[in-house]
């Protein structure tokens, strides 16, 4: 089973393990040479800018790592759009609204990971477990929920999020919105024999068990008939007071924003910030949020603080308030770095990624 260990030197070794090559080649099957690194990215502790440079530094020639890069590129490419469309739109709807919709509800066979497609449900019970989800997993799953079940991607959307430790809500909601046709042409369908093809399974007779032209047209499975309304909350430690020197500048750190070397020379004040607010509308899970605080131990002399940043400032008197740019705390002030990119000329929305992808190839 998978881990996800959370010292800084374990996740460099995770990196410098990576081999592009063989990525690019099985990436898509469940047991493929995946990398595991999503959830150290999202949380801002790697870039995608040091992944690639790492990996890079053994060799490769950029044709050879072309499928591995792009995989940078596309989170890179969902944080742009977030960026530039705003929350709002990542939100809702980017580019129109899903069509074909019965219900705003969570199917309660995929959150019981009882849809009987046995390869899902599996990897449902493992994100349970583990907090983490491969990616064709996840697009299986949003297919069968938005697609075959014909439930609007928002809530599944945040119950997925909600126990990802790669939780990262440009990544997430796009790729939710990129399934369902609210970001993209056409809705994406998976069928059994896809299933079994990239789950190693060997499944019959399912609801899934069609071919592709047949999928747009079928009723709702029985199996995915019930629904469940969603309960998502997070839990934050009391953690409201913390010793400021004003002084010295306050460097503010979020869960989206644990990067251990960020202006790490610098005698700071050094906060990792909780917004019981914005928890509220994002919730993670308890497993998540420990995660959170176990990476956030590799910022050196880094304090907690649970409330809103306005009741921080309170706190701060005349310090300097420094943080990374991040759409999700835009309502931070003080002065705010850029964030590490890895294509950092290539700025602005791009209507699809291989658009964006075309522009970025000019600088690899």
């Amino acid at each position: 089973m998978i881990s996800f260990p959370t010292d800084y030197s374990s996740i460099i070794e995770r990196i410098e393990n990576v081999d592009p090559i063989r990525y690019g080649k099985t990436r898509n099957f469940i047991d493929g040479d995946v990398t595991y690194l999503s959830p150290y990215i999202s949380r801002g502790v790697i870039s995608v800018k040091q992944v690639k440079e790492i990996v890079m530094q053994k060799g490769y020639k950029p044709y050879q790592t072309e499928k591995f890069l792009q995989e940078l590129a596309w989170r890179e490419y969902f944080q742009r759009v977030w960026q530039s469309r705003g929350t709002a739109a990542i939100n809702v709807a980017l580019k129109q609204e899903q069509i074909d919709v019965q219900h705003e509800k969570m199917i309660s066979s995929v959150a019981n990971a009882t849809t009987g497609i046995e390869a899902i449900d599996e990897q449902i019970n493992k994100l349970y477990e583990t907090g983490y989800m491969h990616n064709h997993a996840r697009m299986y799953t949003a297919s069968i929920v938005c697609n075959i079940g014909k439930a609007h991607w928002h809530k599944p959307g945040k119950w997925m999020y909600y126990h990802l430790l790669d939780g990262d809500l440009a990544s997430n909601n796009c790729s939710w919105q990129w399934v369902s046709a609210v970001f993209s042409s056409k809705k994406y369908y998976c069928n059994q024999e896809n299933i079994n093809k990239y789950c190693n399974s060997h499944q019959v007779s399912t609801f899934l068990d069609k071919s592709y032209e047949e999928l747009p047209e079928m009723n709702i499975p029985d199996a995915l008939q019930q629904t469940v309304e969603l309960s998502l909350q997070t839990v934050l430690p009391k953690a409201d007071t913390v010793n400021i020197d004003p002084s010295k500048p306050v460097l503010i750190y979020n869960s989206y924003n644990l990067d251990p070397n960020w202006r790490k020379e610098e005698d700071a004040n050094r906060i990792l910030l909780l917004e019981p607010s914005h928890f509220a509308s994002y919730p993670v899970s308890e497993k998540v949020l420990e995660f959170i605080l176990d990476l956030s131990k590799n910022i050196e002399a880094v304090q907690l603080f649970v409330g809103e940043f306005n009741e921080l400032l309170q706190l701060t008197g005349d310090a300097v308030i420094i943080s990374k740019e991040q759409p999700a705390f835009e309502h931070y002030t003080g002065t705010k770095d850029s964030r590490d990119w890895m294509f950092p000329q290539v700025t602005g929305y791009f209507n699809s990624f291989f658009s964006f992808w075309k522009k970025c190839e000019r600088y690899l």
